[in-house]
């Protein structure tokens, strides 16, 4: 509410007479009017032009709002004709997408224009005279027309390259619109999420510890440049970090570096120590396709239970490499029913205890994770057959404890209960 309050002196009277009235609506006092706009989430931004409203889609400062805003009502660019107001922009402006042409017409103006309607972030401002044009970009060679991308960081001025086409420029926005090293904060993480940019490296280092890493960090980035977006997370920022950390299963105690290939939907982790030459490593086996991915796991128990405790860096010699029987349970702390089947299968485990060929096991699956044990509904019990383990049975959690009793007892092979306990706990 203070950013839209501050915008709202701007948009007061943005060029002479050409004015944005800005208002408020207490929805939960004037719920009809909020039905009627179809506001279903707060807060929520409509702009009303001719009678007509469109949903806000821009970012939420103050200056984002008042671009978006000019760019919705007909004025995508602003026009700088002196050095005054060029310094004047400058001064308010930490990234903007500088077009230098001689008359404002013609068909690659056209596409400039189209592209500056068309995006929601990023200022267009624009010049016919070079000396103008300079103080926002400097260095231009003498030339009719000039496209460059300019922002407050040591990767400052980017020049467009390719041919004026809408698609083009829209495409060299998107691909370099963040700096080297992008600081995840509150306005900006739905940008940053929504990147087109497919291969994205994060790195957890508190504000303190950045300061000695970030100009490596620059270095390994600037060799990746539009392919691999590259993103600094504060851990004691927990909005921001738990959700990643929680995903990877860690609580880093010192600075720590992951990636998100969503190519294919792998995650990665780099286990070796922060360095550049490391990093760099890193990068190049993701961007490569080479890097293993990382699934998450608890530390190796040291004691064995009657239910025996799988972790993910257990569970190929547990479960798929084992030679015998094994009755999995997948749980995780948060499920409703998971406390009573876990009962079951203990009661089991001591029922067939002794018994040759036949290991009870459960596997926690909010903290360990394997590419062989993909499940989305819990508790969720698997019979993994010491013939097939590819191709485990799915049991129902429904069953009682003695139609589980049959189950497992018609999946065994003749001769594996002559090691049984005979003192068997009654089910």
């Amino acid at each position: 509410m203070p950013r839209f309050a501050e915008a709202a002196m701007d948009l007061k009277g943005m060029d002479g007479d050409r004015v944005v009235a800005v208002a408020k609506l207490d929805a939960e006092r004037h719920t009809k009017a909020a039905a009627q706009l179809g506001v279903r989430g707060f807060p929520s931004l409509l702009l009303f032009v001719n009678g007509s409203s469109i949903s806000y889609s821009g970012g939420f400062s103050r200056e984002e709002i008042v671009m978006w805003t000019r760019k919705k009502t007909g004025y995508p660019v602003i026009r700088l004709t002196s050095h005054a107001m060029a310094e004047e922009f400058r001064s308010k402006h930490d990234i903007y997408l500088l077009g230098l042409f001689e008359d404002f017409k013609g068909p690659d103006y056209d596409e400039f224009l189209k592209a500056a309607t068309t995006d929601n972030e990023i200022q267009f401002v624009e010049a016919s005279d070079i000396d103008v044009a300079e103080v926002l970009f400097p260095n231009i060679k003498p030339q009719k027309q000039f496209l460059g991308l300019a922002k407050n960081e040591p990767e400052r001025f980017i020049k467009f390259e390719e041919t004026f086409e809408e698609a083009k420029i829209l495409h060299f926005i998107q691909y370099n619109k963040f700096p080297l090293v992008t600081t995840l904060t509150e306005l900006n993480s739905a940008r940053v999420y929504s990147t087109p940019i497919k291969l994205q490296v994060y790195v957890f280092a508190e504000n303190d510890d950045l300061k000695s890493l970030l100009d490596p960090i620059r270095e390994v980035a600037r060799k990746y440049k539009e392919k691999i977006m590259f993103v600094h997370v504060d851990p004691t920022e927990d909005n921001l970090a738990k959700p990643f950390l929680t995903l990877y299963g860690l609580e880093p105690e010192k600075p720590l570096v992951t990636a998100f290939d969503n190519r294919v939907g792998s995650k990665h982790l780099l286990e070796s120590d922060l360095t550049p030459n490391n990093l760099e490593e890193f990068c190049s086996g993701l961007l490569g396709g080479t890097l293993s991915p990382y699934y998450k796991s608890e530390p190796i128990p040291e004691t064995k239970e009657v239910v025996q405790k799988v972790v993910g860096k257990t569970f190929d010699a547990l479960v798929l490499n084992s030679p015998d029987n094994i009755f999995l349970e997948v749980y995780t702390p948060w499920c409703i029913d998971c406390e009573a089947t876990s009962k079951q299968v203990a009661k089991l485990a001591k029922h067939f205890k002794g018994m040759e060929n036949l290991i009870f096991a459960r596997i926690d699956a909010s903290v360990n994770e394997h590419p062989k044990l993909q499940i989305d509904n819990y508790p969720t019990l698997l019979f993994y057959p010491s013939g097939d383990k590819s191709n485990p049975v799915k049991v129902s959690k429904k069953s009682s404890l003695k139609d589980l009793a049959k189950f497992i007892k018609t999946k065994l092979k003749p001769g594996d209960e002559k090691n049984a306990s005979t003192e068997k706990d009654e089910l």
